[in-house]
């Protein structure tokens, strides 16, 4: 499973979702965009949204902390993990 959060040290909702995915024990990369022009761009060009976090799971993209559909993604049998 592939997961990677843009994020900003100082984002309380970007916060969460780290605490959200630690706290299942799944893995993920983790991508300070403050400190990474080339970050953002790829950021940016997934999502459409200068917004963190934006979280990829195997190609699709959550912008916020949006619990309900990472469960879904998680759950779905259409991720193949």
């Amino acid at each position: 499973m592939d997961i990677t959060i843009y994020s900003l040290p100082t984002c309380e909702f970007c916060n969460l979702t780290k605490e959200y995915f630690n706290g299942k024990k799944i893995p993920f990369i983790e991508v300070n965009v403050s400190a990474d022009q080339k970050a953002q761009r790829e950021m940016l060009e997934k999502s459409g949204q200068f917004s963190v976090p934006v979280v990829d799971i195997n190609g699709y993209v959550v912008v916020g902390y949006q619990r309900h559909i990472f469960d879904q993604l998680l759950n779905s049998n259409a991720l193949e993990f």
